[in-house]
Formats: structure tokens, sequence, C-alpha cells
């Protein structure tokens, strides 16, 4: 008798456990909570995989006529590309980016060492942020060939890493036409994306504008105007932007006024 009563019990309480993990499982799947990742299973292809299929893909999106474009409308080096239109990077990048940011900062890593214009444009949109680190802002500056990458790197990514302030001052002293150019192009863009970046620090760049708009180098002094209406974009900096476009307007230096000149247009 007791021996039955003893096997009664462990069968009801095997019968309850099962069914409070049933009830469990079901609550956990309703609320969406994340599943446990199942041992040895991978993240995804390997990374060198990736970037082969990415770089092949690419290959076959470009086309001759694009790649002459580029030359002859946009000023962009075809040395190292594909000529593929932007939306097709965007969409490729869209498609790459994933949740887990470590791979994404992995795969944009590995990416860029692929060298080509459009892999490093993907690279830029698939990136993570806040893993980006300053040494790696400063080897993507070294291989800046041209204003579109220089550009695509800022606007996309570099001004919203925790690095960015610091970098403007540094960069903005470059001798090299496309390092120089990052720099000016670096304020621009924390100016109008990174909202963290206090109005003291941008305000601090306007010497820096100053200086850069002598330098009669046409990426450079683009970028340097460009700096200098996207600071002035800030409400409490926008009377200092105006009054330096003003003095550089009336410089007895033409590059000087030609960069204050073009800053008054976007500044009324």
């Amino acid at each position: 008798m007791a021996k039955a009563v003893k096997r009664a019990s462990k069968s009801t309480s095997g019968s309850r456990a099962k069914a409070e993990t049933t009830r469990s499982a079901r609550a956990s799947k309703k609320s969406g909570a994340p599943k446990s990742p199942k041992a040895g299973r991978s993240a995804g292809p390997p990374v060198g995989e990736v970037v082969a299929s990415v770089v092949a893909e690419l290959r076959k999106l470009g086309s001759q006529k694009t790649r002459n474009e580029m030359v002859s409308r946009y000023a962009i080096p075809s040395d190292h590309a594909f000529g593929v239109p932007m939306a097709k990077m965007q969409a490729i990048a869209k498609r790459l980016r994933g949740p887990d940011a470590r791979r994404n900062h992995e795969l944009a890593l590995a990416l860029w060492k692929a060298r080509w214009y459009e892999a490093r444009t993907v690279a830029a949109l698939v990136d993570e942020p806040a893993l980006v680190t300053a040494a790696q802002m400063d080897a993507w500056r070294r291989d800046f060939d041209s204003w579109a990458i220089c550009d695509t790197v800022c606007f996309k990514l570099f001004d919203q890493t925790p690095h960015a302030v610091r970098k403007m001052g540094p960069w903005c002293r470059g001798r090299e036409e496309f390092a120089r150019r990052a720099g000016f192009a670096l304020i621009a863009c924390v100016a109008l994306h990174n909202k963290s970046a206090p109005d003291a620090a941008l305000l601090k760049t306007l010497p820096l504008i100053e200086e850069g708009a002598r330098d009669e180098r046409n990426f450079v002094k683009k970028a340097v105007s460009w700096a200098l209406r996207s600071v002035g974009r800030r409400p409490s900096l926008k009377p200092a932007a105006r009054d330096l476009a003003k003095r550089l307007s009336e410089s007895a230096d033409a590059t000087a006024r030609w960069v204050g000149r073009d800053a008054l247009q976007g500044l009324k």
C-alpha cells in the first residue's frame, strides 16, 4: 500500500512538472522571449566567405557606364571600383546588417580590407559606431582616396562614434587632401547628426575653419564651406558662423572669399 501511494505521488509530481514546463514554454513563446542558442551552432557563415560573396555580387552589379560616370560626373576614381549605384550598395548593406553588433563590426573590417570602393561603402553602412576604435578611424582615414568614400564614412559612421569630437581638430590639420577634407567633413556631420556633441565643442572649430578656408585645393575648400554652413545650422552658433562667413567673404585671399560667399548662401 505504501509503495502504491509512493508511486502515485511520484506520477502526480511528474505530471505536474511536465504541465508546468509546457505552460512556461507557451508563456515564453507568447512573450517573445529569445530562445537559448544551441551549442555549437554558428552565428552564420565565416566572415571571409561572406566578404567573398559580397564582392562577387558587387562585381556582377557593376557596369562600365556607371564607372565612366563616376569619373566624368562625380570625380570619383574608378581604379578600384565596379561601378555599382549607391541604392544597390545600400540594399546589400541592409541585408547584411544583423542583430549581432560584433559580427557587423567584424564584417565591416573585413569588407574594408577588400579595397574595392563599393565594398568599403558597404562597410561604412554595416559597421557599428559604438565598436569603432580611434585607431580604426585613423587607419580608414589614411585610405581615403576620394571625396565620396570620405564623406560616406564620416556621414554614415564616424560622426556617431565616441571619438568623433576628439578627431575633428587633429584631422583638420592634416596635409593630404582627402585626409584634411575628412576633418571638415567630420565637423559638418557631427554638427548635423550628433546631438550629444555640445555646441561649445563646435564653436571651437571656427578657428580651424578660418585657417582651412585658405586651402585652395578643391575638395578641401568645399568641405570647409560645408563645415561652416553645418555649424551655423545650430541656432546658438548661427551668429558666430555668419560673422566668420562674412569676414571670409571680404578676405584678400581668393579661396577664403569663395568659402565665405559660398557659406553665406546657406546661412541666410
